[in-house]
């Protein structure tokens, strides 16, 4: 990581009581995709300071929720510890983790995999969230403003409502008691460290389902199935076929409405990235699986049928 020289910076941190007097550096984080993302170290300690993009409401972000569910991941022990919190500048400080950030690679190991889903067991265990999140809430409204908007949609896209509406009546079916989930666990949202994984970025964070937490997870690190059953083996103690279905179909919302948000950042984020290229990964494998002999079984399973033939 290279340091960060911008006196924009620096006047920034210097609002923050944390570095209002004093030395410090800065560099910059890597992989944020939404913010600004440095790391700040004084005599005192090391920081992560998150600065937020104007773009924050098209994406359903609420900063103030995310950092009051910020502070409760960190109760739970999987969290990083909130620090200080200026939405006025549009700030977040939490301490820095002396942990690896895990890549999809990682992810493909075992042990690791089952690490992290006891580490989903200690958010979903811990304190309440102060929201709730739901995909098929977020993706009508990522929807409207896509239209609003006038930003690029994929082909066929609407055509797949009704998929949607047929997987939420699946999973209504065998509904479940909600959780605090991270609701955006990217590989590099886990991070290893020397005794446990930790959990971080709560942007999207709420209560919902545990099966579109583990789908989620599966779906962003382009897992395969056999590490799909890992996950719903550590986490609910034996690899339940309704649960797997219910996950796979999460995780196939996920890729539905995630597009959407590709979308949105493709038309208005200024970070140079390839939005649109990465949407359409997700798009198109649940564009597979949305077409699948596989999809009519996975909502039979998911809503406690026999599949059918």
């Amino acid at each position: 990581m290279e340091q960060v020289h911008e006196p924009d910076i620096d006047r920034l941190l210097r609002q923050l009581d944390l570095f209002a007097h004093g030395s410090f550096s800065v560099e910059d984080l890597p992989g944020g995709l939404t913010n600004r993302n440095l790391k700040v170290t004084n005599d005192i300690g090391r920081y992560v300071v998150r600065i937020s993009s104007e773009n924050s409401g098209q994406l359903s972000i609420n900063r103030d929720v995310e950092f009051e569910n910020s502070k409760a991941a960190a109760d739970a022990g999987v969290g990083a510890p909130v620090l200080d919190y200026r939405p006025d500048l549009g700030v977040l400080v939490v301490g820095f983790l002396e942990a690896t950030t895990c890549t999809p690679q990682d992810l493909r190991d075992e042990t690791r995999l089952r690490a992290i889903a006891q580490a989903c067991q200690r958010l979903h265990q811990g304190p309440r969230f102060v929201n709730s999140f739901n995909m098929f809430e977020l993706q009508p409204f990522y929807l409207s403003i896509v239209k609003a908007q006038g930003y690029r949609l994929p082909d066929r896209y609407q055509e797949f409502a009704g998929h949607m509406d047929q997987i939420q009546g699946a999973l209504s079916v065998a509904s479940t008691e909600t959780v605090p989930c991270n609701n955006d666990l990217l590989a590099g949202n886990c991070l290893e460290g020397r005794e446990k994984f930790w959990l971080i970025d709560y942007e999207y964070s709420g209560n919902n389902d545990p099966c579109f937490e583990l789908g989620n997870l599966w779906s962003e690190a382009t897992l395969d199935l056999d590490h799909l059953e890992i996950l719903i083996d550590a986490y609910f103690g034996y690899p339940d076929p309704q649960k797997i279905a219910q996950a796979r179909l999460q995780g196939l919302m996920s890729k539905y409405g995630w597009t959407l948000w590709a979308s949105i950042q493709q038309g208005a984020a200024a970070i140079d990235f390839d939005f649109w290229g990465w949407g359409m990964e997700k798009y198109e494998r649940a564009l597979s699986e949305f077409t699948s002999a596989d999809f009519p079984k996975l909502l039979d399973l998911a809503g406690g049928k026999n599949p059918r033939k």
